[in-house]
């Protein structure tokens, strides 16, 4: 088991800013301010380390596109061919007869799986899309 040293320190903060804060914790389930307090030094600290083009990261891209419309899904498969080094997986679901559903897990260099999920997302009919990325690096306390 790892020894952690804990560290209190006190913060002053307005009383209706710390109300917000605790019916925000309240409704994600913390069950103390200081469990919601490290999760956002580490959003923090992840973000800060992504801001670099070359961090080692990953991250999923999700999209909803009608299959249909254009050359989508031609572009879709050459794409993800292109860059098979960096896509880990592909899961495809048919949400109807026309919308599909596809997440792609991307890894590698914080820019370059930033610049590949740009570039699927403005595909042509492309409906909606997001893409969450996160930090590879194992120097943030847990």
């Amino acid at each position: 088991m790892v020894e952690r040293n804990i560290i209190r320190f006190g913060v002053s903060i307005e009383e209706k800013l710390l109300g917000r804060f605790d019916d925000l914790i309240t409704a994600k389930g913390y069950v103390n301010r200081s469990e919601a307090i490290r999760d956002l030094i580490r959003d923090t600290l992840v973000a800060q380390q992504l801001e670099d083009p070359e961090a080692a990261a990953f991250g999923t891209l999700t999209m909803i596109y009608n299959h249909h419309h254009g050359d989508i899904t031609d572009r879709l498969n050459h794409l993800q061919h292109d860059y098979y080094r960096n896509i880990v997986s592909t899961t495809h679901i048919h949400l109807d007869e026309h919308n599909c559903l596809e997440v792609i897990i991307l890894r590698g260099k914080a820019g370059l799986i930033k610049s590949l999920a740009d570039m699927i997302l403005s595909i042509k009919n492309v409906k909606h899309g997001k893409f969450v990325i996160a930090s590879t690096e194992h120097n943030l306390e847990v």
